[in-house]
């Protein structure tokens, strides 16, 4: 509304201001023409009276003295010139002295003789005002050209000029009125507007999945306002509706993953107690004098498997985090080289430049961590002919930092996003949880792990958490 009141009063101001001067162009053009006329009326009557023979050569005589009545009753200067263009008479005695005048300019003369009527007007501008000069045949009793008439005409606009400026300073007024006049309408009409949209507005950012919503209440609303607030009401109840539906198939969801992962993770420590009960029944010895040693260390690592399955069924049974996180002060080192014992690959490798790094952390989990990561490591380097998997420990400032590196075949650029979501793995065997539940586990504990892998060369493994 606003737009429309402004662009209105810009439109026909520019249109006043055009009709304004097209109007004074037309005046000036019709006061130049009738003052022509009544000069060549009033010389056609001398030529008329005279006792000179009317020719080129008796113009001077002819109008010596009557040029100067003529001008006066006229009101208006003007100059006679032969067909040459050459100046005869003027009625400005001042003027026939100016030697520059005294001839006329030979596109002047040849605009005028092929002019159909006979007639041309020679527009310019002189101290900043516009000026005409009409230039037109005078013609003897026989219509016989004998000589051009000058007639100079300065056009003054001031008037119009006074004219416009207070129409457009009224035209401004009553603008500005209907301009404030359309601010204040605009306001109450969209306040009007508004104000039940603004309660439907309110009421949609407070719709929340996880609370009951409220429906919406308007006292007398338009037609349109209640279409809305009845769809917004609707749409409420199918949301209560499909809140509950949802909510149970999240729960359902999460029984389904809790399964999954329980059976992951109970897998992961029975295939190196199978591994190690399979090595020890073929290779202990009981005359071996380091039998009891061996059989104290197979002991230990078969305790240490039950121990992680026991804590993942007590975490299963009380619906809690697999397993909870204790944070105990351990030394990291040592953790992780006990972590390795389980695998019995040659090709693992374990490097600490520090015997003790101290860390907050929960055994169980750090061992889950180290032992998913070597378990992936180890899937990339069944087909390499020299395979090699280098474990380290070491301390970068506040952080200790495990890197667990391999040569394998790598990660395909492909896979590289989506590497540690749940449920996505690019072998045939497993449920893709090991990278996800690893990556859980040092974000709890506030750290990072991050990869660099390049295909056909290898993939190392970075895992920090903060030294406390």
């Amino acid at each position: 509304m606003i737009l429309l009141v402004v662009i209105a009063s810009v439109l026909i101001a520019g249109v006043t201001i055009y009709q304004y001067r097209e109007q004074s162009n037309d005046y000036h053009e019709n006061r130049l023409e009738r003052k022509e006329e009544q000069i060549l009326q009033s010389m056609n009557y001398v030529l008329q009276e005279t006792t000179y023979e009317p020719s080129t050569e008796n113009l001077a005589h002819i109008f010596r003295t009557e040029i100067y009545k003529i001008a006066d009753v006229q009101n208006v200067n003007f100059n006679i010139y032969d067909l040459e263009g050459q100046l005869i008479k003027s009625s400005k005695p001042a003027f026939e002295a100016d030697s520059i005048s005294n001839c006329l300019d030979a596109e002047v003369l040849n605009n005028l003789e092929i002019s159909p009527t006979k007639r041309y007007v020679e527009e310019k501008r002189a101290a900043g005002d516009n000026y005409q000069a009409s230039y037109t045949y005078i013609n003897d009793p026989k219509f016989k050209p004998i000589g051009i008439i000058n007639l100079p005409y300065f056009e003054d606009n001031s008037f119009n000029d006074m004219e416009l400026k207070e129409f457009l300073m009224r035209l401004g007024g009553v603008y500005l009125l209907m301009l404030l006049s359309a601010i204040i309408l605009a306001y109450f009409v969209s306040k009007y507007i508004t104000r039940s949209l603004q309660t439907v507005a309110d009421k949609l950012h407070q719709t929340n999945l996880s609370k009951r919503n409220e429906k919406i209440y308007i006292e007398n609303p338009s037609e349109e306002i209640g279409k809305l607030v009845h769809s917004y009401n609707s749409m409420i109840d199918q949301l209560e509706q499909s809140a509950a539906k949802l909510a149970k198939s999240e729960r359902e969801q999460a029984w389904r993953e809790m399964a999954k992962q329980v059976a992951h993770e109970i897998k992961n420590p029975l295939t190196p107690m199978r591994l190690s009960v399979q090595s020890f029944e073929r290779k202990f010895n009981p005359t071996d004098p380091d039998a009891p040693e061996k059989l104290s260390e197979f002991s230990k690592t078969m305790v240490q498997q039950i121990d992680i399955m026991s804590n993942i069924a007590s975490a299963f049974s009380n619906f809690a985090d697999m397993p909870a996180q204790q944070k105990e002060t351990l030394n990291v080192v040592e953790v992780t080289k006990l972590a390795l014992d389980i695998f019995q690959e040659p090709y693992i490798h374990f490097i600490s430049d520090e015997t003790t790094l101290i860390a907050k952390l929960d055994r169980t989990q750090l061992i889950r961590v180290v032992t998913n990561l070597v378990k992936n490591a180890l899937q990339a380097v069944p087909e390499i002919d020299n395979p090699r998997i280098l474990v380290t420990v070491a301390q970068e400032k506040d952080w200790i930092k495990i890197c667990v590196a391999d040569n394998g075949i790598g990660i395909p650029d492909a896979h590289k996003e989506k590497i540690f979501e749940p449920k996505f793995t690019t072998k045939t065997s497993g449920m893709g949880l090991g990278l996800g539940m690893v990556k859980n586990i040092v974000e709890n504990y506030h750290g990072t792990i991050e990869f660099t892998s390049q295909e056909a060369k290898g993939t190392v493994f970075i895992v920090k958490f903060p030294k406390e």
